[in-house]
């Protein structure tokens, strides 16, 4: 009889999602669009980053200077005039503008040293970040070059051969498409269980559901179930349509294992939905406690930046979150094909936190349907 009750609810819960246009239109997005463009976007390196010259000078140094630059890093320099330099940095049409000044290689053949200005839109952060230190580094190149008057590699004493496992490639999108999944898992988790929640509340169902012979435990149960299967297979289907089919990118270590782990993750984040739908009297107060609780997850999780940058304190709190060790068991299964020997202690963790979560949930929800 318990569990004919939690599947029929849970089946319930299922159909009241079929009919909710703006949650399925959410869990399309997140495991399709999301995921694609999170893996194709441009990088936080510099891309293409638009570049003018002020070319004073006009002499074969200084040609050499605005030929040095070019994709992909740069996008073909456009040679403009110094009244026109401020007027285009306005407009937003340059990230960099390359002033070089009058007489600046006879200046430099002389023994002086002169200075070229370098303009930056610092409202284009990621790339004014890291752009100035290119644009130095390829100006002085060419300078060094033409005062030696020739152009060679300087030889290391030792010799360093790079290997890198995993992503050869250096592929940013590889990172970024899996990071995408696994946040939209738990975001998916959260949001859809605890609206299920919240529905029963708006719609009256809630005092259906406690007149008929079904206990707190079959009804909380049921959403659990119910809502973490459909982000498990939302995600299953992300995996071997997008990432895999569309995107190419290989994954090392074993997909089952992977959705072994994030079944144990769904069960905690799906009770964690549910403890945060009983504190919130309507919709938009769960979208409030959702930003508050989601955004610190998500950013100190280990998803986004490595947690060995983080204050040592944020990464012992931070165990306590259960993507927390989510993210780690999925870096190093999808990644560097680890096996269950290996991420043992994230799944005992999820199972811990997961019990824990589902004990203070469940008496918050006795609570709350009293």
């Amino acid at each position: 009889m318990l569990s004919s009750n939690i599947v029929q609810l849970g089946i319930k819960e299922i159909r009241g999602l079929a009919r909710d246009p703006v949650m399925l239109f959410l869990i399309v997005f997140s495991f399709t669009f999301s995921v694609y463009t999170a893996a194709t976007s441009a990088p936080e390196t510099l891309n293409r980053a638009t570049i003018a010259v002020v070319d004073e000078d006009q002499s074969p140094l200084s040609g050499r200077i605005a030929t040095a630059f070019y994709p992909p890093y740069f996008m073909k320099p456009e040679f403009i005039t110094a009244a026109e330099m401020d007027r285009r940095m306005d407009n937003g049409l340059d990230t960099f503008a390359l002033d070089i000044p009058p007489n600046f290689q006879r200046d430099l053949l002389a023994g002086k040293s002169p200075v070229i200005q370098l303009n930056v839109d610092a409202t284009r952060m990621t790339q004014a970040f890291s752009g100035g230190g290119y644009v130095q580094s390829i100006v002085s190149g060419e300078v060094n070059e033409f005062m030696q008057r020739y152009r060679a590699r300087d030889e290391a004493p030792v010799e360093l051969t790079l290997r890198a496992r995993f992503n050869p490639e250096l592929n940013k999108g590889w990172f970024s498409a899996v990071a995408s999944i696994v946040n939209s898992i738990t975001m998916l988790a959260i949001v859809l269980s605890g609206a299920a929640l919240i529905r029963e509340r708006e719609h009256g169902t809630i005092e259906h559901l406690l007149v008929m012979p079904v206990t707190p435990l079959e009804i909380m149960i049921s959403k659990i179930w119910s809502m973490g299967l459909v982000v498990l297979l939302a995600s299953t289907l992300s995996f071997v349509v997008i990432v895999q089919g569309l995107l190419h990118i290989p994954l090392q270590g074993s997909i089952l294992l992977f959705l072994c782990g994030a079944a144990l993750h769904l069960f905690a984040t799906t009770t964690l939905g549910i403890f945060l739908a009983t504190m919130a009297g309507s919709m938009p107060q769960f979208g409030l406690l959702l930003m508050l609780v989601l955004l610190p997850l998500q950013m100190l999780s280990g998803a986004q930046t490595p947690r060995e940058s983080m204050p040592e304190f944020v990464q012992n709190i931070m165990l306590a979150a259960p993507n927390t060790h989510f993210v780690m068991l999925s870096q190093s299964i999808l990644f560097r094909g680890a096996g269950l020997d290996v991420v043992w202690p994230q799944f005992t963790m999820l199972v811990v936190i997961g019990a824990a979560l589902f004990a203070i949930s469940l008496r918050r929800f006795r609570a709350f349907l009293r």
